[in-house]
Parts: structure tokens; C-alpha cells; sequence
């Protein structure tokens, strides 16, 4: 029980760590971000061809995934997603043509993945790790590292958002981003700044993930994103706790299927989950319906 109960904590951690810089761009310049997946798994992937040539060790490794993942996300929101933004007055259509860029730009790093790798499984140099018992249940000091990192950054981005200058110009971009524009809010810096943390976060669970788990595939970040939007689908959007609840109920569920059954329909659970929230509250377990004033 107490083991499973871990794994539980390590799999939401690890959801957390992805989806929350996924649900604050999203949630605030409105940008739905879907080379995130591919992002996290780049940023693994050039952690690989490094570790596995250079003595690393484990900090600097996942220091380097985290550069790596904030360097990508910066380079393709200059060249790809601001480009069409600026391209594009309408904002749905800004929107909709900015998720196709995103898709193309993952769809790139995939296959530059996939050609080294010949799409076989990718880690990183072999290292030892201390194994603690807890309470009964064993831990590596990379998941009780997960768990940490998972909790404590999120509730410090919860708090940022609520309370910092940084956080509240995002909060008044994702609102009205005109008026925040003529109250002084850079959009531009604040967008490359969120961009640089929300694909940092991608590189960082790209390292914990491939360390947990000894190796990822090419397509394991294309897997992820789905999870992520899932999650915060479920949790509402724009809300940091609603992405700490979404990512938990799916941590649970997953959990569960794992546990009760063969496993097979594990990753039908975040489709089941998308679907049932958009029929019964489709603002999410913890969004609010748009209020409009006239």
C-alpha cells in the first residue's frame, strides 16, 4: 500500500512538473503550446547524447535538460509563434494557426530524435542511486526528487501568479490583454520569460522522467501532452490548483487501472476523462465560467 501510494505521489509529480508550464502559457498569452511533449523529450534526448559521452553526473545532467528545454521553448516562440501572432489579427485564428505551427515544430524534433535513435529507447549514462526505505516502501533519491520538485514548484508558481508584479501582468494578459498593454505590460518580455520557465519545467521532468524510469522513447513526449491537456481540461483553465487537482485525478485513475486491472486501458483514461469533464462542467473541477460585462 505504502509503495503504491509512492508511485502515485512520483506519477502526479512528474504530470504536475509537465503540465503546469503547458496550462500557464496556455491559460495567459493563449497560446496552446503542443511541441511542449516534444520539448520534454529534446531536452532528454540532448541530455542523452551528452551524458553518455561526457561524466556528467546526475544535478548536471538535469541542469543541462532544463537549459536545453527553456533555450528550445525561447527560440520557438521567436521563430515560430510570435511570427504568426503578429501575421494573424483575428485571435481564433491566431490561436488555431499557432497550434498547427506548434505541432510542425514538434513534429521536427521527433523525427530528428527518431533518426539518431533509430526510434529505440534513449537514457542516460548509467549512474548509482541510493535507495531509501520509507515506511516500508523503497524510493530513489531521483523520485523522493520528483516528488519535491512536483509540489514545491507548483505551489511557487501558485503563489507567483497570486501575488507577484510578473505574475499579475500575466494574469491581467490572459484577461484583457489590450488594456494590459496600456497599462504598461510588456507582452512581449513577459511572453519570452514564461516561455523560457514553462519549457525549463519541460526539461526538467524530461530528466527526472528518464532517470525514473531508465529510459523514454522519441514519442513519449506526444503521449504526455495529451495527459497534460487532460489534466487541465479537468482541473480548469488558467488555474494553477485546478492543474495540481487534474493532474492528481489522473495520476489516481491511472493508478488505479494499473493496479485493478490488465492495464491495457491506461491511456483511454485521459480521453474518458476530457470527454466526461466537457459533458458534465466543461469549465473544469475548479474553472469559472466567463463572466462578460457590457
Amino acid at each position: 500500500m505504502t509503495q503504491d501510494l509512492l508511485n502515485l505521489l512520483v506519477l502526479w509529480s512528474v504530470y504536475l512538473l509537465f503540465a503546469l508550464g503547458m496550462s500557464v502559457v496556455w491559460g495567459s498569452i493563449g497560446v496552446l503550446n503542443f511541441a511542449h511533449g516534444a520539448i520534454f523529450m529534446f531536452s532528454a534526448f540532448v541530455g542523452h547524447l551528452v551524458s553518455t559521452r561526457l561524466d556528467l553526473g546526475v544535478p548536471l545532467t538535469v541542469l543541462l535538460c532544463l537549459l536545453v528545454g527553456a533555450v528550445l521553448a525561447v527560440v520557438a516562440h521567436f521563430l515560430i509563434i510570435e511570427p504568426v501572432l503578429r501575421a494573424t489579427p483575428n485571435v481564433a485564428a491566431a490561436e488555431l494557426r499557432v497550434l498547427i505551427a506548434s505541432i510542425g515544430v514538434a513534429a521536427v524534433l521527433v523525427a530528428v530524435a527518431q533518426t539518431v535513435t533509430r526510434s529505440a529507447p534513449f537514457g542516460f549514462a548509467a549512474v548509482e542511486l541510493p535507495v531509501l526505505d520509507i515506511a516500508g516502501a523503497r524510493a530513489s533519491v531521483v523520485q523522493i526528487l520528483i516528488i519535491v520538485l512536483g509540489i514545491g514548484v507548483a505551489l511557487t508558481v501558485a503563489l507567483l501568479m497570486r501575488s507577484s508584479r510578473g505574475g499579475l501582468a500575466l494574469r491581467g494578459i490572459g484577461l484583457d490583454p489590450e488594456t494590459a498593454s496600456l497599462m504598461g505590460v510588456d507582452r512581449t518580455r513577459l511572453a519570452a520569460t514564461l516561455m523560457a520557465v514553462a519549457g525549463g519545467l519541460a526539461g526538467l521532468a524530461g530528466a527526472l522522467l528518464t532517470y525514473h524510469l531508465g529510459s523514454i522513447v522519441p514519442e513519449t513526449g506526444d503521449l504526455m501532452v495529451i495527459k497534460a491537456f487532460a489534466a487541465i481540461v479537468l482541473g480548469g483553465l488558467g488555474n494553477v490548483y485546478g492543474v495540481m487537482l487534474g493532474t492528481l485525478v489522473l495520476a489516481v485513475a491511472e493508478t488505479a487501472v494499473l493496479t485493478y486491472t490488465t492495464g491495457t486501458w491506461v491511456d483511454a483514461v485521459s480521453f474518458g476523462l476530457i470527454l466526461l469533464v466537457l459533458l458534465v462542467r466543461p469549465n473544469g473541477l475548479l474553472g469559472r465560467a466567463e463572466v462578460r460585462r457590457t
